[in-house]
């Protein structure tokens, strides 16, 4: 599993915990791609890392996304406008586990200055436990399994109307936007890296260095 870590510069300063409560508590592959300090450059606000977190899930270029920013409220916000993102916002372990049981998504939203106090790396360690504890989508209460599967095919395809091509969102983006995401040089090298989808969005985010 590749879980891409993405922050945005006013929650930057918890980066490393995040990271390090991953690799207490999950054997993933993380993908360590946006803000690690707050004098990295580009500077990147939620609007950037939600655009990040949408091109990776859409490329297949990582299978979860853990983000986030002050509140967690914008990035939520604005990673929930792009198609094939499912994200919830978590503030404590039973959140995590409840999420991925019922909703089986692909991305959270953490709140990373508000409310973050004594034991808050504490906190993340056990948010990531009960994250990735069981199989995603298993449902709670077994009971409500079943129509909550049918859920879940309802709002993909619900998404899936609503949204244009993920390319042609692109292409109509503020190419600042997409100027800034390309500076990251982490970010980029995990789209080289990646398969036939990640290589198209990689050219064409290169167009916008």
């Amino acid at each position: 599993m590749k879980i891409a870590v993405i922050n945005e510069v006013s929650a930057s300063i918890r980066n490393e915990d995040i990271v390090n409560a991953l690799h207490k508590t999950t054997n993933a592959e993380v993908l360590n791609v946006g803000m690690k300090n707050p004098e990295q450059t580009p500077s990147l606000t939620y609007i950037h890392t939600s655009y990040m977190a949408a091109v990776l899930l859409n490329s297949g270029s990582c299978d979860f996304v853990i983000g986030g920013c002050g509140t967690g409220q914008g990035f939520l916000n604005g990673v929930l406008q792009f198609p094939g993102v499912v994200c919830g916002l978590i503030v404590e372990p039973l959140d995590a586990w409840l999420f991925s049981q019922i909703n089986g998504g692909n991305c959270v939203s953490l709140p990373l200055n508000k409310g973050y106090g004594w034991a808050g790396s504490i906190n993340l360690e056990y948010i990531f436990e009960k994250l990735f504890a069981d199989p995603a989508g298993a449902g709670y209460p077994k009971e409500r399994a079943k129509s909550q599967a049918m859920s879940r095919q309802t709002l993909a395809g619900i998404s899936k109307l609503s949204h244009k091509d993920f390319t042609d969102i692109l292409k109509a983006s503020d190419p600042e936007i997409l100027k800034a995401i390309a500076g990251s040089k982490d970010f980029m090298k995990v789209l080289a890296d990646g398969g036939e989808k990640a290589k198209a969005v990689l050219e064409l985010l290169g167009e916008n260095r």
